[in-house]
């Protein structure tokens, strides 16, 4: 993402639109955008604001935060509850639309992801694994 200009080249763009000069003009004038240009007057004119906005970073999750008590009270009920159980729980009791991914999303930020560890094991190629160790031990 790109950095964001000066607020400096800001202050004097809007100054020079407010003294009389066109934002295509103005946008010009300091080798800007013209639609930069429309977006900064126009961001002055509603709200005072100079500055550039906050860039990059999440402004969704409060949507799912408001259901935090549901989402853990669902995983007490049902310890193994998958993420694809949660996202219709909230979809059909509330009306809400997840993915499971917002979920899971959800679960890391509170520190609840489930890791496979050696006890759970992963599916797959455990003949292979078991071959290929007994070949190493073997001596030549």
């Amino acid at each position: 993402m790109a950095k964001s200009l000066s607020e400096d080249l800001r202050s004097r763009l809007i100054a020079a639109v407010a003294g009389g000069m066109s934002r295509r003009a103005a946008a010009e004038r300091f080798g800007v955008s013209a639609a930069s240009a429309v977006r900064w007057v126009r961001a002055w004119r509603e709200t005072g604001r100079r500055a550039a906005r906050r860039q990059g970073g999440d402004r969704r999750s409060e949507r799912i935060e408001t259901y935090r008590s549901v989402i853990l009270e669902a995983i007490d009920e049902k310890v193994d509850i998958t993420l694809a159980e949660i996202a219709q729980l909230l979809r059909r009791e509330h009306g809400v639309l997840f993915a499971p991914s917002t979920v899971w999303r959800f679960l890391d930020r509170h520190a609840m992801t489930l890791k496979k560890n050696s006890t759970r094991g992963r599916a797959g190629q455990a003949r292979r694994r078991r071959a290929a160790q007994g070949l190493a031990g073997r001596s030549a």
